[in-house]
């Protein structure tokens, strides 16, 4: 019998992704572990293998494809001894309300695979109903409709005349001559010439889950937020002899030790260390720290697990590991899963003080500001010392301003007397 190849999850929190590239065709033989295609999700791309042996009846989704849900047919494999015309017979057998074919995602593709198949009435009527359809992929539809491009006269080059996106942005660059103004685009612009001065990005999977959960948060988690400033000459000092005798190729960083004071907070006061879930609060007995790392389009935050266990020769290799793989989107997605409280460090961009969005559905997220030297007061005199502003954005439904004020002088302890951390 046919072999149904459906859209993995990926991570707990996928519920869909990008079907970024095939790197099979229709009638290509596979095997088991072989890789047929690349996946898109908000943090990464993954590999997705055959788990059966067989021949690629169906790609029932076009490469490029954005909102494949979980568990969607994505391709039909026929297995040994089965031919091909029977298995899409097998596929078209499959009851309408099974995610089989996305709308006007892989009908086009399909059409000629199912030209010569007995079953074509039943799976392609409306192929045969609607001469005048203009195949394009979504992503083409979606910049077309906003520069307001008419797709019905552009000529596709993707699989069977399929008008692609590069089709698309390569009309615009040469003025698309001809195109028609859609209504939805006069609103935006007065004449065709503002369109050539604008950019327009559609959204990747990364983007429209980072808008998600962060417009999530504001709207059901009631931020509120708390400042304090750290001096950091001792640490300073601290992380100088640390790395004149930790082992070559290590080199503890300020974050590394602001990670490592965050974990010592956590401990001493773990009801900021948990969850807000409608039943109760979910409280963690370890520090698993995410650390936020800017990627190209986004962010992504890795998690160091069990950071209150950790040296800090051990923090800094991993978060130089973990960041290294997020920018290069090969992170798995157990490494960004499971985090109990975000740091977010842009001191090395020279912003001084910041409130950061809480990463749901923690209770809390830490905004570390630049180092610098500042005036201050000591014993009555006027002094300089080297500052670091951080902001705590905590959920009120969990932390109180007094726990969260508490957790703070812990933090704000380990940072200036950094011995502690090593107790």
């Amino acid at each position: 019998m046919s072999v149904s190849v459906l859209m993995p999850a990926l991570s707990p929190t996928m519920t869909e992704g990008t079907l970024a590239r095939w790197l099979v065709k229709e009638g290509d033989s596979v095997k088991s572990g072989d890789v047929i295609a690349e996946i898109e999700t908000d943090k990464a791309t993954m590999e997705v293998e055959a788990l059966d042996d067989g021949v690629v009846a169906k790609l029932a989704v076009a490469e490029g494809t954005q909102n494949v849900a979980v568990n969607a047919v994505i391709a039909v494999l026929a297995e040994d001894g089965e031919s091909v015309d029977d298995a899409l017979a097998a596929v078209a057998a499959v009851p309408a309300a099974a995610p089989l074919t996305p709308p006007q995602t892989d009908a086009p593709a399909a059409a000629p695979a199912l030209a010569t198949s007995p079953v074509q009435p039943a799976v392609t009527p409306e192929l045969t109903a609607r001469s005048d359809r203009v195949f394009a992929s979504p992503l083409a539809r979606r910049i077309a409709a906003d520069a307001g491009l008419e797709l019905a006269r552009l000529s596709g080059t993707g699989p069977h005349g399929r008008i692609i996106r590069a089709d698309v942005e390569e009309a615009l660059a040469s003025g698309a001559s001809g195109a028609a103004v859609q209504p939805a685009a006069v609103s935006r612009t007065a004449s065709a010439a503002v369109s050539a001065e604008e950019r327009f990005v559609p959204h990747n999977a990364m983007r429209r889950v980072i808008a998600d959960r962060l417009q999530q948060s504001k709207q059901t988690a009631p931020h509120f937020y708390l400042t304090v400033d750290c001096e950091i000459d001792n640490l300073l000092a601290a992380r100088k002899a640390l790395n004149e005798a930790v082992e070559d190729g290590v080199k503890i960083s300020v974050n590394d030790m602001v990670i490592k004071a965050a974990a010592a907070a956590l401990m001493a006061e773990p009801d900021v260390n948990g969850y807000f879930e409608a039943e109760g609060c979910r409280y963690f007995s370890t520090a698993a720290i995410c650390v936020a790392v800017a990627v190209d389009g986004g962010l992504v935050t890795p998690v160091i697990h069990d950071v209150q266990k950790l040296g800090l020769a051990d923090i800094s290799r991993k978060t130089t590991d973990l960041a290294s793989r997020a920018r290069a989107g090969t992170l798995d997605p157990s490494e960004y899963a499971g985090g109990s409280f975000t740091i977010s460090n842009l001191g090395m961009f020279g912003i001084r003080e910041f409130a950061a969005v809480i990463n749901p559905p923690q209770s809390a997220i830490l905004a570390v500001g630049a180092g610098e030297q500042r005036p201050v007061v000591k014993n009555g005199e006027l002094a300089v010392a080297t500052v670091m502003t951080v902001t705590l954005s905590a959920d009120h439904r969990i932390v109180d301003g007094a726990l969260g004020a508490k957790w703070l002088q812990a933090f704000k302890r380990a940072i200036e007397q950094p011995i502690t951390m090593l107790l």
